[in-house]
């Protein structure tokens, strides 16, 4: 048996001990060396219905999305259709938000590696007609900036869906047909849904999200979020193996299947270049690319993304020289734990490469002085509030607020400990990961002005 067969056999053997041990409802997994694959999934659909998950049941896939706006973005760019480093406005006369200037000067390469500066969580519901993307920028307009264009990243759902939006305008289509026809159909994918209505005719999973930490996952009432961030990643879904046939297609130039061409050899190698250095984020990687989060190992460079949609959470991993890449959909739970077990040792296995281990807080970690930390933390979704007690404890408050509310999201309270310079880390874990909290820049007055959680949240006016 080769090794691919015998590491499918334990990842096999392994899932229902994993899915109960996590409380995850369902998983769905695929992973390859060269043309050869392997896929098994475990649990069910939803737990409302019982439907068993099978390997070509789709899940949504979230974020991992924006690597497929990415790629959309690059053919335009082989084709002459757009220069990554002409500002937005070049593209989209009418792309607003509240700083002018910033406005004027952030281009397509910064939207494309996270690094335009302006506030990124902006879910506004502009419908579910063709036109939902071009209305999404005229919600934009009081978007704040958070820093200068180019000058650190910070995770932005609204700049892809600007970037869908360019798509659109340079394909004359909306952003769903242009998947279709520039992607679902040269990969030749078969289990593959754009929106909700291709959803159901597959076995669609449905995601699953808990009250309480200690609850049992439930399934969420409705199916997917805003038809105008699609871009982001608000609807794709798809089964583990086609998301592979993606993965494959940028291990192997830019070409699919039966050697049609997809996208330029340069054009895949530029996405994996670095852009822009992450702070100590843990799970986010060390850099990122266009589109592309890459993870340093002694091994060499791994690229991936993660995503999450309602209830579901999505992660690939890629390891070009080796051409190895492995998928895993969830639909609930503590996903990263689990997600943890399947591809660690499987990338260990298939292509020799150890990842890094995702943070765990030391209960010995000394304890700190916060004054710079201490204060509120502020963006569209949520309020941090960092504090110290007494004795020397540093206490994170997290207040949603806006879409979140909406959403039932209910505030938290949790102890940080020191980890890694200015970076802390919450004893309680969420859905199985310690996320680091790391402390940025200076608010003039000795301060970190941002809190970096993958978005940097800016301190508050009324805190400088």
């Amino acid at each position: 048996m080769s090794k691919l067969g015998e590491t499918g056999d334990w990842v096999r053997e392994r899932l229902p001990e994993l899915l109960a041990q996590h409380r995850v409802p369902g998983v769905a997994v695929a992973f390859c060396v060269g043309t050869e694959v392997f896929d098994t999934a475990a649990g069910v659909l939803s737990r409302a219905t019982g439907v068993e998950a099978t390997v070509d049941s789709v899940f949504q896939i979230g974020s991992i999305t924006k690597v497929w706006t990415a790629t959309l973005v690059m053919q335009l760019a082989d084709e002459g259709k757009l220069d990554l480093d002409l500002p937005v406005r070049t593209y989209l006369p009418e792309f607003r938000i509240a700083d002018e200037t910033a406005a004027t000067r952030i281009t397509v390469r910064q939207l494309m590696c996270h690094t335009a500066g302006f506030e990124g969580d902006i879910f506004t519901d502009t419908g579910k007609g063709d036109d939902c993307v071009e209305k999404y920028l005229g919600v934009l307009g009081d978007v704040a900036q958070l820093f200068e264009p180019g000058a650190m990243f910070s995770y932005n759902n609204a700049g892809y869906c600007v970037l869908g939006r360019v798509v659109e305008v340079l394909r004359g289509k909306p952003y769903d047909e242009c998947l279709r026809e520039h992607l679902f159909v040269p990969l030749r994918l078969t289990h593959v849904a754009g929106d909700p209505y291709e959803a159901i005719l597959h076995r669609a999973a449905v995601g699953h999200l808990q009250p309480t930490p200690d609850a049992e996952p439930r399934p969420v009432p409705v199916w997917a979020l805003t038809r105008s961030t699609a871009p982001a990643g608000a609807m794709l879904a798809m089964s583990p193996r086609d998301l592979l046939v993606f993965a494959r297609m940028h291990l192997s130039g830019g070409i699919g299947q039966e050697g049609t061409v997809i996208l330029s050899e340069t054009s895949v190698d530029m996405m994996r270049q670095r852009q822009v250095e992450l702070p100590d984020l843990g799970r986010l990687g060390d850099a990122w690319g266009l589109g592309w989060d890459i993870f340093d190992t002694p091994s060499g460079p791994v690229i991936g993304h993660d995503g999450g949609a309602l209830g579901q959470t999505a992660f690939l991993r890629v390891v070009p020289g080796c051409d190895v890449a492995v998928a895993v959909l969830t639909n609930g739970g503590n996903s990263f734990p689990l997600y943890t077990e399947i591809v660690v040792p499987v990338l260990r296995e298939l292509a020799g490469v150890e990842l890094p281990a995702l943070p765990v807080p030391d209960p010995r970690a000394p304890r700190i002085d916060a004054s710079r930390y201490i204060g509120t933390y502020s963006s569209s979704v949520s309020d941090t509030v960092i504090s110290q007690d007494t004795v020397g404890r540093v206490w994170r408050e997290y207040i949603p607020k806006g879409i979140l509310v909406k959403a039932d999201a209910s505030p938290t309270k949790t102890e940080l400990v020191s980890w890694h310079g200015e970076a802390l880390l919450p004893v309680e874990p969420e859905r199985g990961l310690y996320l680091p909290h790391a402390f940025l820049g200076d608010d003039g007055h000795g301060r970190a002005l941002f809190l970096h959680t993958g978005r940097a949240d800016r301190r508050a006016l009324a805190d400088r």
